[in-house]
């Protein structure tokens, strides 16, 4: 059976919390397979990261950050990049994956998060221009994206949850030069959807696809995203 980590500090107020075992059960009926689901405190991976990650099929990093360990999160991140681990990234999650790929990769050390460290020299996460929390915005995806080909379409409707931060869009081009693709934009352009082209699957919203769980409904994303993990 496969198992499914799910990288943050659970709380049971938080709507994506709840959302998110619904949609992986919901994905998982759909495409008939068992899943095991484990939630993994940030705390728990500030150290020996490596071996508590192991027995891991997939990972996906959680809304409601700043999370207790931002260090755990970006370990667990990094586990799944350096080690070919099927990776999901939702609101707090997408913000989380490029700061660990730029300090890791573009070795961008003092990259930060404008929430959780406001003085860094360098933020990579920066609020947005306006809100879009519990929102639904429509998006462009890219042509030849993975994301594109789990769609099947070019143009999408998803909802955000409480999200007021996101990519600093200067740095954008910084990471699409070194693999990380922009694999969907807002109606004004603005970075939403990001995934690691040299990667089986490695991909990160700003909106939650888990809420579609709350009506019922099987998120083709979420379902690729367990598909990849069975394999």
């Amino acid at each position: 059976m496969s198992k499914i980590g799910l990288i943050g500090d659970f709380d049971a107020e938080v709507v994506a919390h709840v959302a998110i075992p619904k949609a992986i059960q919901l994905a998982s009926n759909d495409i008939g397979c068992q899943l095991e689901i484990e939630w993994i405190p940030t705390s728990s991976l500030e150290n020996g990261f490596e071996q508590k990650l192991a027995t891991f099929q997939a990972l996906w990093t959680v809304p409601a950050s700043p999370y207790k360990s931002m260090q755990g999160a970006l370990n667990g991140i990094r586990y799944a990049r350096e080690h070919n681990v099927p990776f999901l990234g939702t609101c707090g999650g997408f913000q989380h994956m490029v700061i660990e790929f730029a300090r890791n990769v573009l070795e961008l050390s003092e990259a930060d998060h404008a929430e959780e460290n406001p003085s860094s020299s360098l933020i990579l996460v920066a609020p947005l221009t306006c809100s879009v929390s519990e929102k639904t915005h429509s998006f462009k995806l890219t042509l030849g994206s993975k994301v594109a080909e789990i769609y099947g379409d070019l143009e999408i409707v998803e909802q955000y949850g409480i999200c007021n931060y996101g990519l600093n869009p200067e740095f954008a081009p910084l990471l699409e030069k070194a693999g990380m693709r922009i694999a969907g934009v807002d109606t004004d352009g603005e970075t939403r959807i990001m995934e690691l082209i040299n990667h089986p699957f490695f991909i990160g919203t700003l909106f939650q696809p888990e809420r579609s769980a709350l009506k019922n409904i099987v998120h083709p994303l979420i379902r690729a995203f367990l598909q990849k993990a069975i394999q």
